[in-house]
């Protein structure tokens, strides 16, 4: 009781203590320094130097009138203000207020105002200075934080920013005005769809075309020329830079009316479909309208295709050639023309043929290419074998899957989504560094036999390495997305499949079965729990089967047995898969599947005529011209 009597008088006393030092001292006893009164923005006599800034959105020419007006008007603005002089209008035509991107005049503003050469912006509104929120409101409290301070005076909206109360009305006003430039950007976007939807299409100058009064593309024959030679000279295998230098040298214009071209105009050109008479819209899209920042349309949102639009240039199937030659220079390919080809008799009847560097085909493709083959029908279901008396009967039990025995002799491919290699077991069965890999999606079978370095489909799993031949890892960014869609993989993780020798006569294929697919589970997709040397869970083993950096999983049906029955297996598993042996024929060539109907190219002679022909013409064309400029 006390000791809380004791505690409540020490509190009392220092709150009276508290009372007495706020009760301040006597005013008499201070002097009041005054500071010095802020002026009137509109009673400031002193002399400032002013920038006015001007923006137009449009650099449509009747908004130059628009644009002259408010100079004129701030001209006369700043002349009648006393003590002010005008430093310089700053303004930008054609640019839209939601970005700082290309609007020079106003970024040469803000750095004259850090280097002291203005003391005043003064602008028609907060829309014309910036329509993006964060940037009106920071370049404002920049400026403020300047030694000295430098103001910005927004006329419409009667708004000095080195007034104190300035930002609150400021914040309300620009997002007001981000805001209608948001909806600006919907209906734009509402009008162009409503537009796309009727088959009305934009129509940006293109080489080879001019337009009539309606805006119908109509061809230019001096431009088509030039259009028909960039074509056909990539057909015929020469580079987009060798097509521009080429063009550089004869003398023939852009669109723009330049002389100089580059690789990236000319692959431009062969990438657009209006050159075959089609019409694409919507190529590219911009996510916001602040910083209109355009990026490829990878079906974000609705594209239109109107096949037929106008007059084309160029055939359409030598413009799909084109696109196939282009896609499969990004894999090292140039100048080959991809082609599926399917294995229609022998041994192998019914595989694919994959290369690695191909791109331009789907998943659907290949299976549709194998399945276009009758494949032998011999896959009755083996028979149930009977042991004979005197010989063990080994019914109930089953042969191992191999992937349980960590050998070093085992044949392994391992894939991951960007390559695939395999074992040094697999390189030292074929006395060669080239290889060809087929596929059969139906049965989940790959095969590998070994091909001459000049085969079409010839691919290098092998190199010297100090006189030994070592595996190599295949770069297959073109071909494994369509073999994980065929197989039914992950992505994100790695496989690894098994196979075994076959011997058929003199020759040998290596065989993968791709349903027994191991899984490598990289550690940082796994629980904890999962990697600890002391795990105690009953379901899970003391430490995961892999390596340092990887963990083997297998196909769930394999935690109801350890391999096949042992007489089904003694029955050869390549039997009922249709590996009969009654036509082996490992060496089979493939014969060429089309998805669609085959391409009716411009031959390669025609091509060569062609190119020769307009060269000659051109060049004579370029040689009158320089001798008449010069008379």
């Amino acid at each position: 009781m006390k000791e809380n009597e004791e505690k409540l008088s020490s509190t009392a006393a220092q709150k009276e203590k508290i009372r007495q030092r706020y009760r301040g001292v006597n005013s008499d006893e201070l002097d009041v320094i005054p500071a010095i009164p802020q002026t009137n923005f509109y009673e400031d006599q002193r002399e400032k130097r002013v920038a006015v800034y001007a923006r137009v959105s449009t650099d449509d020419p009747r908004q130059t009138s628009s644009y002259e007006l408010q100079k004129n008007h701030y001209q006369d603005v700043v002349s009648r203000h006393p003590g002010w002089k005008l430093i310089e209008i700053y303004a930008d035509e054609g640019i839209s207020g939601t970005s700082l991107q290309h609007r020079d005049a106003f970024v040469r503003m803000i750095d004259d105002c850090k280097a002291g050469k203005i003391d005043l912006i003064v602008t028609k509104s907060v829309s014309r200075f910036a329509r993006n929120v964060l940037d009106c409101i920071g370049y404002v409290r920049k400026l403020a934080a300047m030694t000295p301070p430098i103001g910005i005076f927004f006329e419409t909206e009667n708004i000095y920013t080195l007034n104190a109360n300035s930002e609150m009305s400021l914040s309300f006003i620009s997002t007001l005005a981000q805001e209608e430039s948001h909806n600006k950007s919907e209906i734009m976007n509402a009008s162009i769809e409503m537009r796309f939807r009727r088959g009305i299409f934009l129509t940006p100058p293109l080489l080879g075309y001019d337009q009539d009064e309606d805006g119908n593309l109509i061809i230019n024959e001096e431009e088509a020329k030039t259009v028909r030679l960039i074509f056909f000279m990539y057909l015929y295998g020469y580079t987009c830079q060798e097509i521009a230098d080429t063009l550089t040298r004869l003398g023939r214009l852009t669109k723009k009316g330049n002389s100089v071209w580059a690789p990236g105009s000319i692959l431009q050109i062969l990438q657009n479909e209006r050159h075959c008479g089609d019409v694409l819209s919507r190529k590219t899209w911009t996510p916001s309208y602040l910083d209109h920042k355009s990026k490829k349309n990878r079906q974000d949102r609705n594209q239109y295709l109107q096949r037929n639009h106008h007059e084309a240039i160029i055939s359409r199937d030598d413009f799909i050639a084109v696109q196939r030659l282009i896609t499969n220079a990004k894999y090292g390919n140039k100048g080959i023309l991809p082609e599926l080809q399917v294995i229609t008799e022998g041994i192998l009847c019914g595989f694919v043929s994959i290369n690695p560097r191909w791109s331009g085909f789907k998943a659907a493709d290949y299976r549709l290419a194998s399945e276009s083959v009758s494949i032998p029908s011999d896959t009755a279901e083996p028979s149930v074998f009977q042991a004979s008396q005197g010989e063990l009967d080994l019914r109930g039990y089953e042969v191992a899957r191999a992937q349980f025995f960590n050998t070093g002799n085992k044949l392994c491919l391992t894939f991951s989504a960007t390559n695939f290699k395999f074992t040094q077991e697999c390189i030292r069965k074929f006395n060669t560094p080239y290889v060809e890999i087929l596929v059969r999606p139906s049965t989940m079978l790959l095969a590998v036999r070994p091909v001459a370095k000049e085969h079409k489909n010839a691919i290098q799993w092998s190199k010297q390495t100090n006189g030994v031949d070592t595996c190599k890892t295949i770069a297959g960014r073109a071909i494994l997305p369509n073999l994980y869609e065929l197989f039914g993989w992950d992505v994100r993780k790695k496989y690894r499949i098994t196979g075994v020798k076959k011997q058929y006569g003199a020759d040998a294929i290596l065989l993968f079965d791709i349903s027994d697919a191991e899984i490598l589970i990289p550690h940082t997709e796994l629980p904890k729990q999962a990697l600890s040397e002391n795990n105690d869970s009953p379901n899970m083993p003391s430490k995961p089967l892999g390596t340092t950096k990887t963990v083997l999983a297998y196909p769930l049906s394999w935690t109801r047995s350890f391999g096949n029955n042992y007489y089904r297996q003694a029955q050869a598993d390549e039997l009922s898969r249709g590996l009969d042996g009654k036509d082996e024929n490992v060496q089979a060539q493939g014969t060429p599947y089309y998805p669609e109907p085959p391409l009716n190219t411009t031959s390669k002679d025609e091509i060569k005529r062609n190119i020769d022909s307009m060269l000659e013409n051109m060049t004579q064309e370029e040689i009158h011209e320089r001798t008449t400029s010069k008379e």
